[in-house]
């Protein structure tokens, strides 16, 4: 018998008691506007995030060796002092064929190395069909690389990589490979020194065994303790959980035989009770280690459609669910809980969409796919919450979230980051870091630190954003050092809480300084390559007015470009604002974008070498 949750989700009736209601649930009034990237909300202070791999098929040697355009469903653990990331990669769209996972590392979370070679291209048998009557699987098809859960760190200490090999055998990937008849789950281990051990079945499903497979069962390893993770694997429900929807249906075991909900996460509560969560906002709770869960429902007040969710106990005792919380796949957000039951905010994490470059099947806009460092796993000495997703399921990002989770800014400040020490110069700012595009703290020529903006990609821009204390009537002054004066532009802005601004000064490509006031601009002044500008700002809310001074000249007042009652961020980025996509714009996209596959000729530079605001 089938019933369908909330119109969305299909639900197989089991005999574990039913919950009428679920006790996690979110008491909050702040919502997500997707007219906007970021929503609308308030970010987190200190958020870091940072694209790792950014596809292209004209560098693929300094990105994943191949060239390959779509990349999604990372996940990310912490051992041995070094992050680890795997995800999985396709030629062109979704499950369309040949397939395999990837691997980037880095040893402090900010320099991260090339992805390489996890799990390699695997061919399905010849004459394969996942129904008596339905399709054969050709002589040369590969199978689709799917996971759910990517690493497990065994109790000696070992740290294994998992995989899922799936097929599909229909045309875009219906029905895909996690519909539980796919060939089976591999498991790989990652060994100190960067090298990795042979590949070997974990479990097969339905009809693959060793005869039929091109990877030893791990009952023929030689390796004792890679036996033994194989068996605390099987025998931990909560791993089980997340390889559910894979795994055959009729799988022994498997706690919850409901192959319909998806993306299992889970965290422990102070009473020991496991709470679980799927797709669609289902959550459930399981009160014997995750053995038996009741039948699993929409956890109340949450918005959340098909994306995945991560949730977590955080450092400081308290818990986080990290989601998109809309019916698209942006903003990314968080939202905290003091008792892992109740959650009562609603935060930013990751406000941006880059454009995409390529098209495909099934590339969903936006950030997406969160997946966070799971229990035992991992915990790195910052204890900040470390996540990783990827954007347009195109580009593999992490970001670190601080904890605890604080949007206000106490008092106003003055950043000289010269004076500041080595490493904690941006732990109050946001930075948005890619690969071609970097938001970092870097030695000009002379050897003084500043906050450095660079960009040299054609469809992206760097962006970097302080959050200053709500604010009517307040002062701005900054040092800024363009490297150029014929290309690039950096726009600062003043925004309030919602990220809408009210002040925006540009330094255009011809070396001007523009002043935003509606639809025009005013001249503000101008600037040469390789010289500092001191820019002075004064901010009047009620009267919708600013003025500017550059260099110690004679104030000039302007307009705001839209009105605030008060703002409370100053942003800084190396290109124009963006709108797209929008919630009315088509779910995917097949062709790719002009240039796809381009750099620009030079690099724009911008060193901030100094921020203060204060209360006038």
């Amino acid at each position: 018998i089938c019933i369908f949750f909330a119109g969305l989700v299909p639900l197989r009736l089991t005999s574990q008691p039913v919950s009428q209601t679920t006790e996690v649930r979110y008491t909050g009034t702040e919502m997500a506007n997707v007219d906007y990237h970021h929503g609308q909300l308030r970010p987190v202070i200190g958020v870091r995030c940072q694209q790792i791999m950014r596809a292209n098929r004209n560098f693929w040697h300094a990105m994943d060796g191949c060239g390959w355009t779509y990349n999604h469903a990372p996940m990310i653990a912490y051992w041995h002092g070094r992050f680890y990331v795997e995800y999985l990669g396709d030629p062109v769209g979704e499950h369309i064929p040949p397939s395999k996972s990837f691997l980037i590392t880095s040893s402090d979370g900010e320099n991260w190395s090339n992805a390489r070679e996890l799990f390699p291209v695997y061919k399905v048998p010849e004459d394969y069909r996942k129904e008596p009557d339905g399709p054969v699987a050709g002589p040369n098809m590969t199978a689709i690389m799917h996971q759910r859960v990517g690493f497990y760190t065994s109790k000696s200490g070992r740290l294994f990589a998992l995989g899922f090999y799936g097929v599909c055998l229909a045309e875009r990937g219906i029905p895909g490979p996690n519909d539980g008849k796919g060939i089976g789950r591999v498991i790989r281990e990652i060994l100190d020194d960067g090298s990795f051990g042979p590949i070997y079945f974990l479990r097969y499903n339905h009809g693959f065994n060793e005869k039929n497979t091109d990877f030893p069962f791990y009952t023929r390893s030689r390796d004792k303790g890679l036996k033994a993770a194989c068996e605390e694997i099987l025998a931990n429900p909560l791993y089980i959980m997340q390889m559910a929807e894979e795994s055959d249906k009729d799988d022994s075991l498997v706690p919850l035989k409901n192959g319909t909900k998806q993306a299992f996460c889970y965290y422990h509560l102070d009473d020991g009770r496991v709470v679980g969560m799927w797709k669609y906002a289902l959550v459930s709770i399981s009160e014997d280690g995750g053995h038996t869960w009741p039948l699993p429902e929409r956890a109340s007040g949450f918005v959340n459609s098909n994306g995945k969710n991560w949730a977590q106990r955080t450092s400081d005792g308290r818990y986080a669910l990290i989601y998109n919380p809309s019916e698209f796949r942006w903003p990314l957000a968080i939202s905290t809980s003091d008792d892992g039951l109740e959650y009562k905010d609603l935060l930013l994490v990751h406000g941006e969409i880059t454009p995409m470059r390529y098209g495909g099947g099934y590339k969903n806009r936006g950030p997406q796919y969160v997946r966070g460092i799971q229990e035992g796993n991992g915990t790195p000495e910052d204890g900040k919450i470390w996540l990783t997703y990827s954007m347009n399921k195109e580009d593999i990002w992490v970001c670190s979230v601080p904890v605890p989770v604080v949007c206000k800014a106490d008092a106003h400040e003055s950043d000289v980051f010269a004076s500041m020490p080595d490493g904690q110069e941006l732990e109050k700012w946001n930075t948005y870091d890619l690969v071609w595009a970097s938001t970092r703290v870097e030695k000009d020529a002379s050897g003084v630190k500043a906050l450095t903006l660079r960009d040299k990609d054609p469809f992206d821009y760097a962006k970097a954003e302080k959050v200053i204390p709500a604010s009517s009537v307040f002062s701005v002054s900054f040092e800024v050092q363009p490297e150029q004066n014929d290309f690039g532009l950096l726009q600062v802005e003043l925004q309030d809480a919602k990220g809408l601004p009210s002040v925006r000064l540009s330094f255009e490509p011809d070396g001007n300084i523009t002043a935003k006031k509606g639809a025009r601009f005013s001249l503000a002044g101008s600037y040469k390559a390789g010289e500092k500008i001191r820019v002075d700002i004064t901010v009047d809310c009620a009267r919708r007015t600013y003025t500017t001074s550059i260099n110690g000249s004679e104030p000039v007042s302007h307009i705001f470009f839209a009105p605030a009652a008060q703002l409370e961020r100053i942003m800084f980025r190396t290109g124009a604002p963006r709108r797209d996509p929008t919630p009315e714009g088509p779910a995917e996209v097949f062709t790719d974008s002009r240039s796809a596959d381009s750099i620009e000729p030079k690099e724009a530079v911008f060193r901030i070498y100094s921020l203060k605001t204060d209360a006038k």
